[in-house]
């Protein structure tokens, strides 16, 4: 009999940023490792990802890290881990693996364990195995991973939805599910993303009638913006296209890389000669592919709306068209990317949401998965909590009991002896590592406070220098401002505030000593109080004193 541990670095009461450890006995087992976009509060941060040191602490245990699909949510934090776990264990499917060496390359990784699974194929870890089984998603080749134990698998879906029309590489493999199920399931991990969504999600997740009503209605180029591994709604794009004369411009090396790469693995089908070069972007029957980078979406429209790319100049005869959801918290940067087209003149194409939606698993979609895998118990994850609720709603539905519903957070850990659940209440640390840059963890809370600080009411510097020997005031106090107040209209303010500070210079100086800590924090101290009371603002005061030597030799 075994003790079991799960619990989630990330991906709990949030959207994205999935990462699920499973722990039997002494082998764990890691599921996805994804970022997620940092939102538009957060002030110059380019993603988020889980804070990984309980992997880094328990390296030698770690049987890996087993991705289900492409996706950045689910991997795309992979090139952070493998920066600081070079040894780390990657495994995933044959396209899935693309994807994850075309990040890899991104960032300048050249070595990795990097191992192709093959769906439906077992692999043994001593006592334990783990079970990839095929599931329809957006990108091909997407499974859900089954980790077999002494006392019941252990089955975490990823993202997933059934859609019969789906076939080939995204087909769902539903005898295999019911197999599993047959066998005893010990603990279902499934998505709650689309909880809340009454019925299936198919047949709305496809959105091939728009594609084809903006390609028959727009008699000039069409600009489509999209994720780059959003494979499936490419593929919709390109079925349409086939019966026009319009041929394809894909901007983007990475994009490129990707479309091509699938193309080759027999994944898109399409004519490969219909994929012209940048020369032919300014023709009247062309369709040019655009793909956000993985650190900030709506970057690349956005950059092409300024009229900074060198290539790409949106006017007022095209037609733009976005087919990928708004995530949560990037709203305010969609509407502002919305409005710029719309000024521009373009002709715009929102794809609706709330009928049109993406690849994931509604209440009904759930409670099939729930019916195929029976299991003993029931862990919604992947969402928000209020996706998590709707989740555990759904099994509530079918009958299970509040007690083998196991609603979490991060960090917290479900523990099962023997087949039983355990009450222990034992908690992870957890916490998210924020991204700017190229550097993991290389800005933190108190960073993006005095961003938004900055943002909010600018900055005041005061400067002044004092003379080595007898530490008095030689040049200042000169008073600076960027972001706070035009200094042309208010120099009766600058001047008090100058005043303030050789004041509080003065009362922290002697013949033989200064005080600087003090001069430092009552400039603030005063000063602050001053310019709020004149502007009702905090600007951020930063105080530079220095000495010089008077004396020549």
């Amino acid at each position: 009999m075994s003790k079991i541990k799960i619990f989630s670095l990330g991906g709990l009461n949030e959207n994205g940023k999935n990462m699920y450890v499973v722990e039997v006995d002494q082998d764990i087992f890691v599921l996805d490792a994804g970022l997620k976009y940092a939102d538009d509060k957060m002030l110059g941060v380019d993603y988020i990802i889980p804070n990984f040191d309980y992997l880094k602490e328990h390296r030698n245990q770690i049987k890996g890290i087993f991705v289900t699909h492409g996706h950045d949510s689910q991997m795309g934090a992979i090139p952070d881990i493998l920066k600081e776990i070079p040894d780390m264990d990657i495994y995933g499917t044959s396209f899935t693996m693309e994807i994850i060496q075309n990040e890899l390359s991104e960032e300048g990784i050249q070595k990795a364990h990097l191992h192709t699974i093959i769906p439906h194929k077992k692999i043994n870890f001593g006592e334990n195995s783990i079970f990839p089984v095929s599931l329809t998603h957006s990108v091909p080749g997407t499974v859900g991973y089954v980790i077999n134990t002494k006392d019941g698998a252990i089955v975490y879906t990823g993202n997933f939805v059934f859609d019969q029309s789906m076939m080939g590489a995204y087909k769902t493999d539903i005898g295999k599910l019911a197999y599993v199920g047959k066998q005893g399931v010990l603990c279902l991990m499934s998505e709650s993303l689309y909880a809340d969504k009454r019925g299936y999600t198919s047949p709305n997740n496809r959105i091939t009638s728009v594609i084809r009503e903006t390609l028959d209605q727009s008699e000039n180029r069409i600009i489509f913006n999209i994720f780059q591994a959003q494979v499936y709604r490419i593929q919709e794009l390109f079925n349409e296209i086939m019966h026009t004369d319009r041929n394809v411009v894909i901007m983007g090396k990475k994009m490129e890389n990707i479309i091509l790469k699938a193309i080759d693995m027999g994944f898109i089908e399409f004519d490969r000669n219909r994929l012209t070069n940048i020369h032919h972007i300014h023709d009247s029957n062309i369709v040019i592919l655009i793909s956000d980078d993985r650190e900030k979406p709506f970057s690349n429209i956005s950059r092409i709306i300024k009229g900074y790319d060198k290539f790409v100049k949106i006017t007022p005869d095209d037609t733009v068209v976005f087919a990928s959801p708004v995530y949560e918290g990037m709203e305010k940067s969609a509407t502002k990317v919305f409005d710029d087209i719309a000024k521009i003149g373009s002709h715009l194409v929102i794809i609706p949401t709330k009928k049109y939606l993406g690849h994931h698993a509604s209440s009904e979609d759930l409670m099939m998965m729930i019916n195929l895998m029976n299991p003993k118990y029931y862990f919604p994850v992947i969402g928000e909590y209020r996706h998590q609720v709707a989740n555990a709603e759904a099994a509530t539905m079918m009958g299970y009991p509040k007690e083998n519903i196991l609603l979490e957070l991060n960090g917290d850990v479900i523990t099962f002896e023997n087949g039983v659940l355990k009450e222990e209440n034992e908690k992870i640390k957890v916490d998210d590592i924020l991204i700017d840059g190229k550097t993991v963890g290389d800005i933190g809370e108190l960073v993006l406070k005095d961003r938004e600080l900055l943002s909010e009411n600018g900055i005041v510097i005061v400067s002044a220098t004092l003379d080595y020997t007898t530490k008095k005031v030689v040049a200042g106090p000169e008073i600076l401002t960027r972001g706070f107040i035009y200094v042309k209209d208010n120099i009766d303010l600058i001047k008090e505030a100058e005043k303030i500070s050789l004041q509080v210079i003065h009362d922290n100086s002697k013949p033989n000593f200064v005080d600087f800590n003090k001069i430092k924090t009552g400039i603030r101290d005063e000063l602050g109080k001053y310019l709020y009371q004149e502007t009702e603002c905090k600007p951020m005061i930063l105080v530079v004193i220095q000495e010089i030597s008077l004396q020549t030799v």
